[in-house]
């Protein structure tokens, strides 16, 4: 057998490298932390360089995963991207001059904020590293399309979206089950449900970044493209190993908005106060931000998430100082509060208030909406006629325990996060599934299943065992178009929503989505 391969364009690579992959995380937030953790908990890759302003954040991940104890060494970590860009550019030269350099990286989480992402990715694309991107892809339809269009530009390499519902063992048994085995028959019908739980919504969409849709984007993007995608990948994506095309959508219409977290619903006995560290109800009401933050969370000695985002010094600050100071550090993030009459719009914008009201926020984004997709039916490739509602709801004490029921021609399947119950119309009987979760994995399981699948994807290119194309498709199961279908989705849906009417799909497409993809 040659050592050498051949990629998609024609390059040939040694296939006798077995080194791990290197990878940087840029933006050292609870996700960067959740895919450097996963990566080196799987033994498959090290995390080699972190990109992070916050130099605590920064640090802290950099001393897990990295340099442990000890100090970081050049290349390590960086404040901002774009020196992390500068520094892997002149490390090239310094190479291809032969001066001795350290090695560099073969690929990138990243996790900066969703507005960032486009600049980022599409930055990052030039160095052809392979590129895991948080979801959402972007915050429009045109910066999607603007992502693919540039890493098809490029000697493109792995690319995966933090899609993480597609990766976990209870999804891929559920989709198994119906698209594979065909137990429920042909599928007619699905109901899904995200409850998001009262104080999550809160703390991530009323106090949080994703609060204003203006600023970032709609909720239904932004806490639920995972969803759509998982949607589009359980009724619409082929079975792997064929050459079908998938079953698009015929239409799509969305009833959504904001119901609750307004000023309208304020108590009355909460008066003028806008910060609930100085609200006469703030013992007794259920979205205080003592409550949720000290007394559900901190004051039991759990400093990570949501305290972790309030104010990433407290878990610190509690190992190594005690519950009183960290109580002071957690309250004097909380007590931060605005004026919404003179404190500028983008310093309110520009970050979250976590001790604000909710009911005096400026958040926009929907806590309750619906969309429903319906499919034509498909004589062609013997597909039937299928309807797929979805709900996202704010107000619930599950959280982010997906639910739902899928309807067959010969049974019915009820799924929860933990169990599957297949009843079975031809043999009426009943059988039920409940798949193994990782203990320290978020999503059912998922975060450390896509980041298993990525590292996989990358070490296999890396070694010369398989060209992209092959790596993506066998460990990914997904390519950047489908990535961009399933947010398109979300955009369809919003403009359902905001007009009031049902969307088609196929003229959408052809308006929307066809002329921007043309674009170079």
């Amino acid at each position: 057998m040659s050592p050498l391969i051949e990629d998609d364009r024609g390059h040939v690579s040694d296939r006798t490298s077995t080194s791990k992959p290197r990878l940087a995380v840029i933006g050292a937030g609870s996700r960067g932390n959740a895919y450097a953790r996963a990566t080196v908990d799987s033994g498959l890759a090290t995390i080699a360089a972190v990109v992070e302003p916050i130099p605590f954040k920064r640090r802290l991940l950099g001393s897990k995963f990295i340099w442990g104890k000890g100090e970081s060494s050049a290349g390590q970590e960086f404040a901002d991207w774009k020196d992390f860009i500068a520094y892997e550019l002149q490390r090239r030269k310094d190479e291809e001059a032969g001066k001795s350099v350290p090695p560099g990286v073969d690929g990138a989480f990243v996790c900066v904020r969703d507005e960032l992402h486009t600049e980022v990715v599409t930055a990052l694309a030039p160095l052809e590293i392979h590129l895991m991107c948080e979801k959402p892809l972007a915050t429009t339809l045109k910066d999607c399309l603007q992502i693919q269009r540039t890493l098809e530009q490029y000697d493109q390499k792995v690319f995966a979206i933090g899609h993480v519902l597609r990766y976990s063992p209870h999804n891929l048994l559920l989709r198994h089950l119906v698209r594979e085995q065909n137990v429920i028959g042909e599928v007619l019908s699905v109901e899904h449900t995200e409850p998001v739980g009262w104080w999550h919504f809160s703390h991530s969409y009323v106090r949080g970044s994703w609060r204003k849709e203006s600023y970032t984007a709609p909720s239904l993007l932004t806490k639920s493209c995972h969803d759509i995608d998982w949607l589009m990948w359980m009724l619409c994506s082929p079975q792997a190993g064929n050459n079908l095309p998938p079953h698009l959508p015929s239409n799509v219409s969305s009833r959504g908005s904001l119901k609750q977290f307004k000023r309208s619903r304020k108590p009355k006995e909460a008066g003028a106060a806008t910060n609930c560290l100085s609200c006469p109800i703030q013992d007794n009401c259920m979205y205080s931000a003592k409550r949720i933050y000290w007394e559900r969370h901190l004051a039991k000695s759990n400093a990570r998430w949501p305290v972790e985002i309030v104010n990433p010094e407290v878990e610190t600050i509690l190992h190594t100082e005690g519950k009183p100071k960290a109580k002071d550090a957690l309250f004097k993030s909380l007590v931060e509060d605005y004026d919404a009459a003179t404190t500028p719009v983008e310093d309110i914008e520009g970050r979250s208030w976590f001790g604000r009201c909710v009911w005096e926020s400026d958040n926009d984004v929907c806590d309750d909406q619906f969309v429903t997709f319906e499919w034509d039916d498909d004589p062609q490739h013997g597909r039937t006629a299928k309807t797929a509602n979805f709900h996202m709801i704010a107000q619930s004490l599950a959280q982010c325990e997906r639910r739902g029921w899928i309807y067959g021609t010969k049974g019915e399947i009820h799924y929860d996060s933990s169990r599957i119950t297949l009843n079975d119309f031809e043999n009426d009987s009943t059988r039920s599934f409940t798949p193994e979760v990782p203990k320290n994995s978020h999503h059912g399981g998922g975060d450390d299943g896509l980041t298993q699948q990525f590292v996989k994807a990358v070490a296999a290119v890396k070694n010369g065992k398989m060209n992209v194309s092959k790596a993506q498709t066998e460990f990914l199961g997904v390519t950047i178009e489908e990535c961009v279908r399933s947010h398109a989705a979300v955009f369809a849906a919003e403009e359902a929503r905001l007009q009031k009417r049902v969307v088609e799909w196929g003229e959408w497409w052809e308006k929307n989505v066809k002329p921007e993809l043309a674009t170079q």
